[in-house]
């Protein structure tokens, strides 16, 4: 039971990792960028925005710590992705607090419409 209690916190870091992530305005539009373009030096992710390259690769670190960029050196330049599996995970995430939701409304709907069970 601990183990699985143990995995779960886990779990939950690493999906509040990646909504930290997101969190930030200049990092949510370069996962669009990236999403849209596909991979791309920082070099390239900086034009037209806000921020110096070096900011733009302090962005990127942080977006790699909640692995949801990688990167990949050819030649001289190192190229950003989107790792789409931990997108797909937060997304699922969210999902499922979407359907709990979903729930919660269904049963009130229920008590609104029938009255309160007896239990």
């Amino acid at each position: 039971m601990s183990s699985e209690i143990d995995q779960t916190i886990a779990d939950d870091q690493h999906i509040a990792d990646v909504f930290f992530a997101l969190g930030d305005g200049t990092r949510l539009a370069l996962v669009q960028r990236l999403v849209e373009q596909g991979a791309q030096s920082a070099t390239r992710l900086s034009v037209n925005a806000h921020v110096t390259r070096q900011a733009i690769i302090k962005h990127l670190l942080v977006l790699e710590n909640a692995r949801l960029v990688v990167h990949e050196r050819r030649g001289r330049e190192v190229l950003y992705a989107l790792d789409r599996q931990r997108l797909d995970q937060a997304h699922a995430f969210l999902g499922g607090i979407a359907a709990g939701w979903d729930r919660a409304i269904g049963r009130l709907r229920d008590i609104v419409e029938t009255g309160p069970s007896d239990n």
